[in-house]
């Protein structure tokens, strides 16, 4: 075992996820880079194989499973170099999802859940805005209840920005404001094809190609009062329990990256001749790289620590926060130090550092800018 928070369950659970990664996602990644998004036959089969629900409830089609074996799933997902396929697969089980299942009512549950767990329905989270990214109080999308001869409803107006599975989601979680406190914040079910909500527009990104990114828009788009999803005004503190389920999984994909350009450029400067040898046989090249890999290793063993302080129920928001400041930078400064050793054809499309690095860029901003967790982690010694 590698750290001493793996158990032989979470290796074999390594080892699915690496098996369907070399069947089904690293032969066809370029296909959908160039497609703009994830076919939803490969998230279905995700399902088939029992990963879309690992954290979810047993009788909802889930495992039941804790923070550190979703943790092992998320990191050996990130083993993937293309990270469009892996953020469309954590919005999903990580960022979304997991609002239903935490607030859901037994109805709610029964209707959507298995279906989520199945692949079946994708899932999506709308929270940032225009004006309003990491300042999750600052959201101006409004939610007005009413009543008619067709029953009690909620009516949304506003727009929801850089929404992860956006365009292709079937349903999404959708922050609004419903009262004049600065946290007076409900989520809503909103699902696909309600009138009143459209997608405005597809984002064209620097990386994550294979993941679509939309514009959401809401115009009067009213939803069933049965669509509330938890406690009305209890919004705010629900999206702060899920970041750092969030965040987790974001440092997840940002030490698999990491791992997976080191490994890349580990075989490459082997191979790669100049000036009479090897890139290997320099001094400066292997010490870079051992230096890396040792910050690399640092920051796995404190993303598990993250997690098993999450199993025991701790309260972990300023490690995690440190975590994922953290593990962004460090995952930038990996990426590119690897293309560097690549040359010329590190900077070519289509070659997998090239594609690490744009991947990797935004997990210093998405998420939680690292000066955004900087911050919160100051603001609790």
């Amino acid at each position: 075992m590698d750290s001493i928070y793996v158990a032989p369950e979470h290796e074999l659970l390594r080892d699915q996820v690496a098996r369907f990664l070399e069947r089904e996602v690293e032969p066809h990644g370029e296909a959908w880079e160039s497609a703009g998004c994830v076919p939803r036959a490969v998230l279905r089969k995700l399902g088939a194989a029992g990963l879309l629900g690992l954290t979810h409830a047993p009788e909802h089609g889930g495992a039941g499973a804790d923070a550190l074996t979703n943790l092992v799933f998320a990191e050996a997902l990130s083993q993937s170099t293309f990270g469009g396929f892996v953020i469309t697969v954590l919005v999903h089980t990580d960022m979304a999802s997991p609002h239903l299942a935490h607030a859901g009512s037994p109805a709610q549950l029964e209707r959507w859940m298995p279906g989520i767990t199945r692949g079946e329905l994708i899932t999506a989270v709308g929270i940032t805005e225009a004006g309003a990214g990491s300042d999750v109080a600052g959201l101006r999308t409004r939610a007005v209840r009413g009543t008619d001869g067709d029953g009690d409803h909620w009516v949304l107006d506003g727009s929801k920005l850089f929404i992860t599975n956006g365009v292709h989601a079937d349903l999404y979680f959708i922050a609004a404001r419903t009262g004049e406190a600065r946290h007076a914040i409900s989520m809503f079910i909103v699902e696909k094809g309600t009138p009143g909500f459209s997608v405005s527009r597809s984002l064209d990104k620097t990386g994550w190609l294979s993941s679509d990114t939309a514009e959401l828009v809401f115009q009067n788009c009213r939803v069933p009062a049965t669509n509330l999803l938890g406690e009305e005004g209890r919004g705010f503190q629900a999206v702060m329990k899920n970041f750092q389920t969030e965040r987790i999984a974001l440092a997840a994909m940002a030490v698999g990256h990491a791992q997976q350009a080191l490994k890349l450029t580990l075989a490459q400067v082997r191979l790669r001749q100049a000036f009479g040898a090897t890139l290997w046989d320099k001094q400066v090249i292997r010490h870079r790289l051992a230096l890396l890999d040792a910050k690399t290793r640092a920051a796995r063993q404190y993303l598990y620590h993250c997690a098993w302080r999450v199993t025991q129920g701790h309260d972990a928001v300023q490690d995690v926060s440190m975590l994922k400041a953290l593990t962004g930078e460090l995952v930038n400064e990996v990426v590119q130090t690897c293309q560097q050793f690549h040359g010329g054809m590190g900077y070519m499309r289509g070659t997998p550092i090239e594609r690490l690095w744009r991947d990797a860029r935004i997990l210093a901003i998405g998420g939680g800018a690292t000066e955004v967790m900087l911050d919160e982690a100051a603001k609790r010694y």
